[in-house]
């Protein structure tokens, strides 16, 4: 019996828009959790040993979550949505990744540009993390979006 997921409006959706709904909610869980210990004030803002052992743990919860999910998600959908990608699918992935350039571009000038002066060490680390996440985000919001609007390129 496979999973049927739709929206309050009875949209249904297809194996890739459900995938890029896991890998929002996913990344969303999984970073408010590592930037909410540093906020909260976690070693991990301060030293780079624990920084690297809770984003790496960060990162790889993420990446589980997603595998598994994907899985999960590809044996329930019909064969015919799990065929290759086709010019729609590849046109929102570009879409997508020429955004999160841009969120990636101004992220790094900020990291690379200013907060050199003003910070170091494992903040700065943090920041580019931060901006990495950023652009994945958008990535991943756009292209969901893309798919919920019906965006055709």
């Amino acid at each position: 019996m496979a999973l049927l997921i739709a929206d309050a409006g009875g949209h249904q959706m297809n194996f890739r828009e459900k995938t890029a709904w896991l890998n929002v909610l996913a990344m969303v869980a999984a970073y408010c959790v590592y930037f909410g210990l540093l906020l909260s004030g976690h070693p991990a803002g301060r030293e780079v040993f624990p920084m690297l052992w809770l984003f790496g743990s960060i990162a790889v919860a993420h990446a589980v979550t997603v595998i598994v999910g994907t899985v999960i998600l590809s044996a329930q959908a019909p064969k015919s949505e799990r065929a290759r990608a086709d010019e729609r699918d590849r046109a929102i992935r570009r879409r997508g990744a020429a955004t999160a350039y841009y969120v990636l571009l101004v992220g790094m000038m900020v990291v690379g540009v200013y907060l050199p002066f003003v910070e170091s060490g494992v903040p700065l680390a943090n920041m580019g993390l931060f901006a990495i996440v950023a652009a994945e985000l958008v990535n991943s919001i756009v292209v969901l979006m893309s798919y919920r609007r019906g965006w055709h390129g």
